[in-house]
């Protein structure tokens, strides 16, 4: 089953990727570098529900098992990986759960659009410490210093972008997502070597 890990992380991201870039030529003035993901798949949007799926549920509930299926091979890294393992997987469904709330763009202070913020919010807080951790207790598995490298990395550059003030928001998430994908996808590889 390792082995399709590795398939699962990248058919996530390429839904993920493939989505946006799909979707937003349906939507007349829809930028990139300006307008949240999320608005994709907002209330009153053509096709909201189609991206809501494909572009937040699907890779998440794919990226959720690849973390479920990594809990399972870092048993033996100590209580820290299975923690991180964990809360990466918890960073999933928080991802999945963004297309269960909708924006609402006419009020973005509504129910609606303040759930879909808390969810992307969980998003980063929860990959964030899980990445942390995981990155400390891999850090001694040879098998896996790659991944404690990357996780390491990915976790720095996810708050980085998640966070940033310094860049346009519309810009910084996304490469904020981008990040967390090819984290995934790492996580994916690490699970279907061999030697691990």
């Amino acid at each position: 089953m390792s082995r399709y890990a590795a398939r699962a992380a990248l058919l996530a991201g390429a839904i993920f990727a493939a989505s946006a870039f799909l979707f937003s030529l349906g939507l007349e003035g829809y930028s990139h570098r300006v307008h949240p993901l999320g608005l994709l798949g907002a209330q009153g949007m053509p096709h909201a529900l189609a991206f809501d799926i494909a572009g937040f549920l699907i890779p998440g509930l794919l990226a959720a098992w690849v973390c479920w299926r990594l809990r399972e091979r870092v048993e033996a890294g100590g209580w820290m990986a299975r923690i991180g393992a964990w809360t990466a997987m918890l960073s999933c469904l928080a991802f999945a759960a963004q297309g269960g709330f909708r924006l609402d763009p006419e009020h973005l202070e509504s129910t609606a659009s303040r759930l879909h913020g808390v969810v992307w919010m969980l998003w980063w807080l929860a990959f964030v410490p899980g990445a942390v951790l995981l990155a400390i207790g891999l850090r001694s598995r040879p098998g896996w210093r790659g991944l404690s490298v990357a996780s390491a990395v990915a976790a720095l550059a996810v708050l980085a972008f998640a966070m940033a003030e310094w860049a346009p928001a519309a810009i910084a998430h996304r490469i904020a997502f981008g990040v967390w994908f090819a984290w995934l996808a790492w996580a994916g590889y690490a699970q279907s070597r061999e030697s691990v």
